[in-house]
């Protein structure tokens, strides 16, 4: 299996650079695609005007449907798409929210919100989603699939990039899709803050407490 996930460049007046993640080819010698520059100071990238929440319907975990407008209205919300058989990059920016989510107090942790949308929807079924999710140590996160359209329009409403996998000739799967994490204000669930690959454990244990209060970290 080969991937490429590409950052989508979004139109912001914060200037992000593209991100990307190494490929999982039979040789591992796939390199990244583009590389960050300039990364800023602060993990966030604080948005000047804050993006729509999506009002995105789709199947968790459970079988069962979810819309996230009204499951999360009102809840500090961490939104991320990626999928279970990519082979480096969605592991560790899941992995690295759910650490950080555990180091919160069990109040702040009932509010907080962590929704992760399959962008490999053919693959990644309920039981597959659930299963690596809590591999990842994120047994609190909350797992969707469904609808391929559907979830490309989603991730497109929020700047986020997200390719149809495609099928290459030796049989591997390609699936290209933005790697940022979208993070949702309880104040008036709109996007404010984008975090990007390179944002570590550490810097979500110390930004999450004021996104859960709706401030700007």
């Amino acid at each position: 299996m080969r991937t490429r996930i590409l950052g989508a460049a979004l139109a912001t007046a914060a200037a992000l650079t593209l991100t990307a993640c190494g490929g999982g080819s039979d040789d591992g010698g796939d390199k990244p695609v583009a590389d960050v520059s300039a990364t800023p100071k602060k993990a966030a990238i604080t948005l000047d005007t804050p993006k729509a929440k999506p009002d995105l319907v789709l199947t968790d975990t459970n079988d069962k449907k979810y819309e996230l407008v009204n499951a999360t209205k009102g809840r500090p919300l961490l939104l991320y798409f990626g999928y279970t058989y990519c082979p480096d990059v969605c592991s560790t920016v899941v992995s690295d929210i759910a650490a950080a989510e555990k180091t919160l107090p069990k109040e702040d942790r009932e509010k907080l919100q962590v929704v992760f949308v399959t962008t490999d929807p053919e693959r990644d079924t309920p039981k597959r989603i659930r299963e690596w999710l809590d591999a990842q140590g994120g047994q609190d996160i909350v797992g969707l699939t469904g609808d391929f359209a559907t979830i490309q329009a989603a991730a497109k409403g929020i700047g986020i990039f997200v390719e149809k996998p495609k099928k290459e000739k030796d049989g591997s799967i390609t699936v290209s899709h933005g790697a940022e994490v979208v993070g949702f204000s309880p104040k008036d669930d709109g996007g404010h803050w984008i975090y990007t690959t390179e944002t570590s454990k550490d810097q979500y244990s110390k930004d999450l407490p004021k996104i859960i209060k709706g401030e700007n970290p």
